[in-house]
């Protein structure tokens, strides 16, 4: 680590042309992976780009009707913002299960997101809400889907220069709400054997008008099952419904054994998973059974 470079610029136009000048360079939002990577010998970076003195980049605003949260804004900080809150409670309880609380108060979903893991809490929550991210780097900027980030275990799509500056999400329609769940072999402070995420809008009369349902920890990048949500709309969510949605997800599933889990399990778990987290999105809904 004694090697490496470290830059803490003031603004993203600084950022942009430190990360574009050294193929090498990483962008730290919080830290929390990319440290005990560089510790352990699996990242190498030439240069440290730190994103946490970008003032921009640490706040939670109001973008339209929903809300950008600026990649270096801590996990922990998401739950201070009440409107936030009432909006996607489900998004800010799974960036709030990320590690320990001192590893929340660094960490941030922006990182959590380009650390690329399979098993990360606060993407499929993010997938499910329909959360886009806006990338910035040598070309200027795009913004794309949350789900077309992570490209594989440890890799994204971010080209060359770029990286993400802020999280969008959409505003949340009267009667939708979201919900994660995840299955973890300890109460606290471990890696999800798999998890899921819902985001649900009802109407009036209880009837589901869209869904999504997100999958993580159960194929090599997050899965957005699309059947799955198809298989709710129009429906009471009753119990035929949900076995349907289940259905969807299990078979959506590609997933591995390891030591937290058997592939077995995980299918199994993951049908389970995405029926509760419906159920919860469907009570803070409002809506009737």
């Amino acid at each position: 680590m004694s090697s490496t470079a470290y830059h803490a610029p003031d603004t993203i136009e600084q950022a942009v042309a430190l990360l574009s000048g050294d193929a090498s360079a990483r962008p730290l939002a919080g830290g929390t992976d990319l440290i005990v990577q560089m510790q352990s010998g699996r990242a190498m970076p030439g240069m440290i780009v730190d994103l946490k003195r970008i003032a921009h980049l640490k706040e939670i605003r109001r973008h339209g009707d929903g809300f950008a949260i600026g990649a270096a804004v801590a996990c922990t900080a998401l739950r201070e913002n009440a409107a936030l809150v009432a909006a996607w409670p489900g998004v800010v309880e799974a960036a709030n299960l990320i590690g320990s609380v001192q590893v929340r108060n660094r960490a941030t979903m922006a990182g959590n997101l380009c650390n690329a893991s399979p098993a990360a809490d606060s993407v499929p929550a993010l997938v499910a809400a329909r959360a886009t991210c806006l990338i910035v780097g040598p070309s200027g900027e795009r913004e794309v889907p949350v789900e077309e980030i992570p490209a594989s275990p440890g890799k994204t799509s971010l080209q060359p220069g770029e990286f993400v500056s802020e999280i969008r999400l959409p505003g949340q329609v009267e009667w939708g709400a979201d919900a994660y769940l995840r299955s973890i072999p300890r109460t606290e402070m471990d890696i999800a054997v798999v998890g899921a995420g819902a985001s649900i809008a009802l109407a009036a009369d209880g009837r589901c008008e869209s869904a999504r349902i997100a999958i993580g920890a159960a194929a090599p990048t997050v899965l957005l099952v699309e059947e799955a949500g198809k298989a709710l709309e129009g429906t009471r969510l009753d119990e035929a419904a949900l076995n349907a949605m289940a259905q969807a997800v299990r078979a959506a599933c590609k997933p591995i054994d390891d030591k937290r889990g058997t592939a077995q399990y995980r299918v199994a778990m993951a049908g389970v998973l995405a029926i509760r987290t419906v159920r919860i999105a469907q009570k803070r809904a409002g809506g009737k059974s």
